[in-house]
């Protein structure tokens, strides 16, 4: 190690960054260890099979709508809505699989999530990872985190960057009416519109040809189970419409932990105030852990992103009372309330753009 050695600190000189919470790391690492202890970190394998169980079950009866009702307008409508929470839930147990935290080998992970993402819901898991890695690495961070790439071409996002938006007079969008077109081209476009087709472009410009079978298998299976019942148009119907259905559900669910807090460039805090100021809660309910994929715990997911989800709500008193003892504000809210504040902030931002824009 001699040759990495370039000097040392003279005494007077601090060993820790000074936008840094040494105090907090320290703590926080003694929590993870606690946590370790509690055997927090080990998963309970009958819970994610039974929940991969109630997704294959929810793909066949959707199917079975169709095959015993009919295709009239109420069963095709039904049977959209049952692929949809089955893109839904298979969404949120892909994200369990590729986040390592079902197995204890990556090996066996990996392989799930292979086949959740790339069969049931026709994804590449390596662009998932390419894209969530980042974002939990940098949550909120402008250029760092490409979960709010849309900052600014679409949207102005957080009050900082908003602000600095409109001193620097730029206006890719109306944004002062952004709460107002968020529900054009968020919700209803994100999955439909962009995600369907961007995903092929990467794993073909990445040359990723084992996703791209595994993608292929979901578009065999669909295409087999429902064209012979539908037809090309009807399939094709159907398949849009559950797309955009998911899409909703996706939009508003990932985005209302992290849209109303704070947003900005890296400032280069430590890594637990990091993840802190860039998430929020939403309160525990049976129907809120199933709807959200347990991602109403987001601070305790940001905080131990490889802990099952079963545990969130066990250690989340114990990141609360570390939250409490350092000052830091640890949000949680009813459903509702989440989704409302995703329109607030956006209504906020915008309106603070439009200051800086005109007056500053």
């Amino acid at each position: 190690m001699n040759s990495l050695l370039i000097g040392e600190l003279s005494p007077e000189q601090p060993s820790f960054e000074s936008t840094k919470n040494k105090e907090l790391t320290d703590e926080f690492r003694k929590l993870r260890a606690t946590v370790e202890q509690m055997g927090l970190m080990k998963a309970n394998h009958m819970f994610f099979l039974l929940y991969l169980l109630h997704i294959l079950l929810l793909d066949v009866t959707a199917w079975l709508t169709l095959w015993v009702f009919g295709t009239s307008f109420v069963p095709f409508l039904l049977c959209a809505v049952l692929l949809s929470a089955v893109q839904a839930q298979a969404g949120w147990l892909q994200h369990d699989f590729g986040h390592l935290s079902v197995f204890s080998t990556s090996m066996w992970n990996h392989l799930l999530h292979h086949f959740v993402i790339g069969h049931l819901k026709g994804a590449p898991a390596s662009w998932w990872n390419h894209m969530h890695f980042q974002h939990h690495a940098k949550p909120n961070c402008f250029r760092k985190d490409p979960d709010i790439n849309m900052h600014p071409l679409f949207f102005a996002l957080g009050k900082i960057l908003s602000v600095e938006l409109g001193k620097q007079k730029k206006k890719y969008m109306p944004y002062n009416h952004q709460h107002k077109y968020f529900f054009l081209i968020g919700p209803p476009a994100l999955l439909p519109l962009y995600f369907q087709w961007y995903i092929f472009y990467f794993v073909i410009q990445r040359r990723k040809w084992v996703d791209l079978a595994w993608m292929i298998t979901f578009y065999i299976r669909i295409f087999l189970t429902y064209v012979p019942l539908l037809g090309m148009k009807g399939f094709l119907g159907l398949f849009f419409m559950v797309r955009f259905l998911e899409s909703h559900w996706f939009v508003w669910v990932t985005q209302m932990n992290h849209i109303p807090m704070h947003i900005d460039h890296d400032r280069n805090k430590d890594w637990v105030s990091t993840q802190l100021q860039a998430t929020c809660n939403v309160h525990k309910s049976a129907f809120n852990d199933w709807f959200s994929g347990h991602l109403n715990f987001q601070i305790e997911h940001h905080l131990f992103p490889t802990m099952p989800r079963h545990n969130y709500h066990k250690v989340a008193p114990l990141v609360q009372s570390l939250c409490a003892k350092h000052g830091i504000e640890y949000q949680s809210k009813p459903l509702l309330s989440a989704f409302a504040d995703i329109v607030h902030s956006l209504k906020e931002s915008g309106q603070l753009w439009l200051d800086a824009y005109l007056h500053q």
